[in-house]
């Protein structure tokens, strides 16, 4: 799969997000080792703590069916810029794959890439 397929992939996702609150559509597509895509779209909640990002359900999609290597992320929005993974979401990407590579599209419809260890130099590890 391109980074292109990658991005196109978190786009189609990011069209189920469910935004009442925020109005601010995000979605994700994490690559597996294998091949396999997993997706996800930000999910919120009127408590706002029960709020889910992209990220973390396309991770929690991907290890609920036992895949645990992880090759990159994509991650876009409806914001129209980059948009980062918070801390938490960068924290659990860690746990299965430190030097993941983050793929953000810009606002020009470019893709910047990042390794998670430039984004979390420091993760919390066992």
């Amino acid at each position: 799969m391109t980074d292109r397929e990658l991005i196109d992939a978190s786009k189609a996702a990011q069209e189920n997000a469910y935004t009442p609150y925020s109005n601010f559509k995000v979605g994700a597509a994490l690559l597996c080792r294998d091949g396999s895509v997993y997706s996800g779209c930000n999910i919120e909640n009127a408590t706002y703590g029960a709020t889910n990002c992209a990220e973390r359900t396309a991770v929690f999609k991907a290890v609920s069916e036992g895949k645990r290597d992880f090759t990159a992320i994509a991650i876009t929005s409806s914001g129209g810029g980059l948009t980062f993974p918070c801390g938490i979401c960068r924290q659990v990407l860690a746990e299965f794959s430190p030097e993941i590579r983050i793929l953000l599209e810009d606002k020009n419809g470019g893709i910047c890439e990042f390794k998670l260890s430039e984004l979390l130099p420091h993760s919390f590890s066992l």
